[in-house]
C-alpha cells in the first residue's frame, strides 16, 4: 500500500489558483521532491497534504486513511516539518521534544528515551538543556526534524527544510533523510535547490500551482542527453547573442560564469553547432576559452520545461491569428 496518494488537489486564494490539479504518490522508502521557485505552490501543496488547509477539490489518502473523512487517523501517520517551524524559545531542547511528544500521544514512560534517541540521531546529543531560542538556524531545523519524528511516523513531510542554513548543515540534514529512507520511511520534500532534488527517487517540477512534469531525475534529464553544450567565453553577453542566433541552438542560459546551450532535437545538431559556433564567435571577436558537450543537469531540464508552456502558448496564438 502507498503511504500517500494525492489526486487532483486544488486550492484557490481569490482568483489565484495556488494548487491546480496536483497528483502524486509516495511509497515506503521513497523520496518525492516538489521542486520549483518561490510562489510555485509547494508550501500550499504541503499544507493540503497534512490537512492544515482545506481542499477545494481532490483527494488525499494517507496509509489507507481519507484525510477529509478521518483526519485524526491520517495525521497520526505524518511527521511534518513546516517551512517556519515554531519552537518554544524559552524551553530547552529536551523540553521542546517532551512537549511535542505529549501532543502526539507518546507514552510518558517511553518519551524520555525516545527523545534522547532522536537527539543522538540528529546530532544534538549534549544540547539537551540548551534553550531552543539560542540555537543556530541549522540546530533549530534538526530539532524540528526530531520533533516531527517523535511519534515514529512512517511518512515525513518536509517543507524546504534546509532553507537558510549553511552548506555543511544541508549535507548533514540530507544524510539524516537518507538514513530514514533506509528504515522504510516515505518522504515528501519541497526544495528550490537542484542539488537536493537529484537525491530524490521521484520529482515533480512545479510552477504556477501545476506540475510541469514528473519522473525520476534520470527520466527528466534523458530527453536532453546529447543536446547541451557548455561555453566559457568573453565577453559573455556578446557570446550569448551570437549563440542564440545559431539555427541549431534552442536556448542559451547562464550557469554561473558559463553558458549552457540547449540544442534542437535534430540529428547532427551537436556536430553542426560545434563546427559552426567557433567560427561565428571568432568573427564577432569573442574569445572562446572552452566549448564542449556536457551531460544535462536537472536545472537544464527544468529550464527546458519552463520554456515549453511559453512555446505552446505562442504557437496557439499564432494559429488563432492565422485562422
Amino acid at each position: 500500500m502507498a503511504l500517500l496518494e494525492a489526486t487532483d488537489l486544488r486550492k484557490h486564494f481569490g482568483e489565484l489558483a495556488a494548487v491546480d490539479g496536483i497528483s502524486l504518490t509516495v511509497e515506503p522508502g521513497e523520496t518525492y521532491g516538489l521542486v520549483g521557485p518561490d510562489g510555485a505552490g509547494k508550501t500550499t501543496t504541503m499544507r493540503l497534504l497534512v490537512g492544515a488547509l482545506s481542499l477545494e477539490g481532490g483527494l488525499v489518502n494517507i496509509a489507507g486513511h481519507d484525510l477529509s473523512r478521518d483526519a485524526e487517523a491520517a495525521r497520526a501517520v505524518i511527521g511534518y516539518l513546516p517551512q517556519r517551524f515554531s519552537l518554544y524559545g524559552d524551553l530547552t531542547v529536551l523540553e521542546n521534544l517532551a512537549f511535542f511528544g505529549s501532543v502526539r500521544g507518546v507514552d510518558r514512560r517511553t518519551l524520555d528515551g525516545r527523545a534522547r534517541e532522536l537527539l543522538d540521531f540528529v546530532g544534538l546529543a549534549g544540547f539537551e538543556n540548551r534553550r531552543a531560542g539560542v540555537l543556530s538556524g541549522g540546530m533549530k531545523q534538526k530539532l524540528g526534524l526530531a520533533a516531527a519524528l517523535i511519534h515514529r511516523p512512517p511518512l515525513l513531510l518536509l517543507d524546504e527544510p534546509t532553507g537558510g542554513v549553511d552548506p555543511v548543515t544541508r549535507q548533514d540534514f540530507w544524510q539524516l533523510i537518507i538514513r530514514l529512507l533506509g528504515e522504510g520511511t516515505g518522504v515528501v520534500v519541497s526544495t528550490p535547490y537542484m542539488d537536493e532534488a537529484v537525491r530524490c527517487s521521484k520529482l515533480g517540477f512545479m510552477v504556477g500551482g501545476r506540475l510541469l512534469t514528473t519522473g525520476s531525475p534520470r527520466e527528466l534529464v534523458h530527453p536532453l542527453i546529447g543536446r547541451i553544450l557548455e561555453l566559457s567565453a568573453e565577453p559573455r553577453g556578446l557570446a550569448r547573442a551570437v549563440c542564440a542566433a545559431d539555427p541549431d541552438v534552442e536556448d542559451v542560459g547562464a550557469f554561473g560564469v558559463r553558458l549552457h546551450l540547449r540544442l534542437r532535437s535534430l540529428s547532427g545538431a551537436t556536430d553542426s553547432a560545434l563546427e559552426r559556433l567557433p567560427r561565428a564567435l571568432a568573427a564577432a571577436s569573442v574569445q572562446v576559452h572552452d566549448l564542449r558537450p556536457i551531460s544535462p543537469s536537472l536545472e537544464d531540464a527544468f529550464i527546458s520545461m519552463l520554456a515549453k508552456p511559453r512555446t505552446s502558448q505562442s504557437a496557439a496564438v499564432a494559429e488563432k491569428s492565422s485562422g
